[in-house]
């Protein structure tokens, strides 16, 4: 006798009535299983972002007369990683720049800037180092000679080197040399020393 294929006792329906709920899960997991699976061990010890407090000094390399590269530099750096060996670094930090003579024709003056910059990283046997290059706002606030006071602001470049010694799995010691261009009336060319620490997270 023929069984119509419509059939509760035809073969494949058979199968299909004895499939059960949890063997339909089972496959979905195992069909999943490839997405499911643990990141490699190097890219789970990478963290995300990193922010980097550091201080030290800088100035005007071309200002009239001549400045000494000795102003205080406080900087605040958030970084984000992009990919396994690049960094995408926002900066926020004050220079001094009136030293014994003054900055150009100011009596006194601060440069406040903001800077975004992408950086590429290679890792060492004992540190990290890293070329970065990018964009930046800059803000120069004084009092001329005379007592007049007075702001510029003028976007710029940056670019520098950076070097990260590690001492714990999420702190590093840090220290960064840049280099600042903005057309500023007194002076076009900045460069600042930094050291700092650096905490990842």
């Amino acid at each position: 006798m023929k069984l119509d294929p419509r059939s509760a006792d035809a073969p494949q329906n058979r199968r299909l009535r004895g499939a059960t709920p949890a063997a339909g899960i089972l496959g979905l997991l195992l069909a999943l299983a490839p997405m499911l699976a643990p990141a490699p061990a190097d890219a789970q010890s990478l963290s995300t972002f990193q922010v980097t407090l550091s201080t030290g000094v800088g100035g005007a390399f071309d200002a009239e007369p001549d400045t000494d590269l000795d102003g205080t530099n406080l900087q605040l750096s958030v970084s984000m990683l992009t990919q396994a060996r690049s960094l995408l670094t926002a900066r926020v930090g004050s220079l001094e720049l009136d030293g014994d003579l003054g900055f150009g024709t100011y009596a006194e003056a601060d440069m406040t800037y903001l800077t975004i910059a992408g950086e590429y990283r290679s890792r060492g046997s004992y540190f990290d180092s890293g070329l970065f290059l990018g964009l930046g706002g800059y803000f120069v606030d004084g009092t001329r000679f005379g007592g007049l006071s007075d702001d510029e602001v003028k976007i710029g470049l940056t670019g520098g080197v950076t070097a990260e010694f590690p001492i714990h799995r999420r702190l590093s010691l840090h220290s960064e040399l840049a280099a600042h261009f903005a057309d500023f009336e007194d002076a076009q060319f900045f460069g600042t020393l930094n050291v700092g620490v650096t905490y990842r997270f």
